[in-house]
């Protein structure tokens, strides 16, 4: 389950953040202070960070520089009011991997938090067009799927949930998560077709790799 550090000191954005996340399968930490940010994100294992440049006892852009200048690789998005062109290239140049100004929009943010984890799980030197786990692989530029050296045929919305599983190994994806994810967010919440479609991944790719999760959701198995 991916662990995303939220460094902000207003309570408000730091409970609609969380309340987002969590609901998306994630589990978060959250600190409100600078020097507090720069310690806990080196002294934990967390898969990416979303950082408030006007963090009090030490400001963000401070607290990225130390992050980077420690050589971690932890992926960062600034998430702030500062909108100035100035601010958004200093950031950027000082090793965030993302720029995003409040007001914000979760599904935007979310967005680039999954592009932002999916690029830090890709090998170094790959080419980032295939996704592998087990016996399982996808290629996102043919949109193919391979079980076991075997091709598989698969709907766009049996790739797209399968995608979604293979970017998440091991993590609990609820079916909110899931159906906001393939299906869009104003699809009826109280339809079955999650269900109906984790049926058809697990009939033609393997009976096994799907795990339901009771009262929660589903698991690719690891």
């Amino acid at each position: 389950m991916n662990r995303i550090l939220i460094a902000e000191d207003e309570s408000r954005i730091v409970a609609f953040l969380e309340k987002g996340l969590r609901a998306n399968g994630f589990t978060t930490t959250a600190v409100n202070d600078g020097n507090q940010a720069a310690r806990i994100a080196s002294s934990e294992d967390f898969d990416l960070m979303i950082l408030d440049l006007g963090l009090p006892g030490k400001d963000g852009l401070v607290v990225l520089e130390d992050i980077r200048g420690r050589g971690e690789k932890l992926p960062i998005i600034i998430l702030t009011a500062r909108d100035d062109i100035h601010d958004k290239v200093t950031g950027l140049e000082s090793g965030a991997d993302d720029y995003l100004t409040k007001p914000f929009r979760f599904e935007e943010l979310l967005a680039r938090i999954r592009v932002r984890l999916r690029e830090s799980r890709q090998p170094s030197g790959g080419s980032g067009m295939t996704i592998k786990v087990g016996d399982v692989v996808l290629d996102l530029r043919t949109r193919k799927v391979a079980v076991n050296g075997r091709h598989v045929e698969l709907s766009a919305r049996e790739f797209t949930l399968a995608e979604t599983f293979l970017l998440h190994p091991g993590q609990v994806m609820t079916r909110e998560h899931l159906l906001s994810r393939v299906w869009g967010y104003d699809y009826d919440p109280g339809s079955n077709i999650v269900d109906v479609y984790v049926g058809y991944l697990r009939k033609k790719i393997d009976s096994q790799l799907i795990e339901t999760v009771r009262g929660m959701g589903y698991r690719l198995r690891v």
